[in-house]
């Protein structure tokens, strides 16, 4: 076992968006990203051999595919399945900061 913490996660930013990577391994990755309100963060393009999972762990957000123009919202407690592949972006449209929770694999 391995116990990261946020202090000594990887952190970067995706636009507007403060991601930390936890975990990162050749089957899957793991961590959040944080957007104030209004806020939209980078584009991800998918990834090509990979299932992603969204998990809105606070605030209210949209998770958007620029592509296709489709979104899902996510409030508090709600998840998103995001296929290989897809193009995605989130917005946080609360008015609270947002966290969003993220995993996925394996990794390419």
């Amino acid at each position: 076992m391995q116990k990261i913490t946020k202090s000594n996660a990887n952190v970067s930013l995706d636009g507007l968006e403060v991601c930390r990577e936890y975990v990162r391994t050749d089957k899957m990755w793991f961590g959040t990203s944080e957007l104030l309100p209004g806020q939209t963060g980078g584009v991800d393009h998918g990834h090509p051999v990979s299932h992603e999972v969204f998990f809105a762990a606070k605030g209210h957000v949209i998770v958007r595919n620029p592509e296709s123009g489709s979104f899902y919202e996510l409030e508090e407690a709600e998840a998103l399945l995001i296929e290989e592949g897809e193009p995605h972006e989130i917005t946080n449209i609360g008015t609270i900061p947002a966290l969003v929770v993220w995993a996925g694999g394996p990794t390419q």
